[in-house]
């Protein structure tokens, strides 16, 4: 089992890939990286970071991963940078997914009811057009409502619509961070059926938490577990993480204590 993990370096401040490669690979499978940009740190509360776009990296990379005949089972992207970085991804999923292989997208381009800085209506069209080629996406409650065309905020009250609409690009979208009365749920399709899966809130900025969530998703899909399974475990992960954290950590910028809840998550994966 050989996965790929598409995403930036934010080389202080867990989220990404730093995120991605060891929580996947203490899952037990081998994970590949393709990095889209690399970064000091993130970008959510520091300033001064700085920023190198690797876009004219990734052909000469593809290039050799040809000529080695490598095929990847699962393809994980998430922040791609640019609308040439989708049509990148896109072709990566054509000429190296393999046969029965799985396509996973987190559609990493806003929050809090905003597009991140630099991208446009245009971005949004094409990350929608990802979507549609996608077996599963990962959008938080601000991608969902701009990949869906609806109204910000997403409450459980509509967002059962979201997840029905999102259906028309793809069969299985997971959207989270939806909140209500304390409470944070994920949303999901299952078929027919779209259910839910929710946690006490806590409040705050906790950045990462989609990245161990998403990272935590493909881990368990590539052990072979179910839908529900996989939503729920990774659920569980990100929020005892995200109260560990807040109980733990002074300066949240700097990420997730995601590796202090790790064996628990997977003793319940291997269980």
């Amino acid at each position: 089992m050989r996965i790929l993990a598409i995403n930036d370096v934010s080389c202080v401040g867990k989220c990404s890939l730093t995120v991605a490669l060891p929580i996947i690979s203490a899952c037990g499978i081998e994970c590949n990286v393709l990095p889209t940009a690399i970064l000091s740190t993130h970008t959510g509360g520091f300033t001064g970071y700085t920023f190198r776009d690797l876009t004219d990296d990734i052909p000469d990379i593809l290039t050799h991963w040809k000529s080695l005949g490598l095929k990847f089972d699962f393809i994980y992207s998430g922040y791609l940078g640019s609308i040439a970085q989708i049509e990148l991804v896109s072709n990566i999923k054509k000429e190296l997914l393999a046969e029965g292989g799985k396509f996973v997208v987190d559609p990493v381009m806003g929050d809090g009811g905003k597009l991140y800085a630099g991208f446009t209506p245009e971005y949004v069209a094409k990350m929608r057009a990802l979507c549609a080629e996608a077996d599963y996406i990962l959008p938080n409650v601000t991608e969902a409502c701009f990949l869906a065309d609806m109204p910000y905020p997403l409450t459980p009250a509509n967002a059962e619509l979201a997840v029905r609409k999102l259906q028309a690009y793809c069969p299985i979208p997971i959207v989270t961070g939806v909140t209500e009365n304390g409470k944070v749920g994920v949303y999901y399709a299952d078929g027919e059926k779209v259910s839910s899966y929710t946690h006490n809130n806590v409040e705050g900025n906790f950045h990462g938490a989609g990245d161990v969530f998403g990272a935590a998703f493909v881990g368990c899909l590539a052990n072979g577990k179910t839908l529900q399974f996989t939503v729920e475990l990774s659920s569980d992960f990100a929020s005892k993480s995200i109260a560990r954290t807040a109980r733990e950590v002074e300066d949240r910028r700097y990420g997730l204590n995601f590796e202090a809840e790790t064996f628990d998550f997977l003793k319940k994966l291997n269980a």
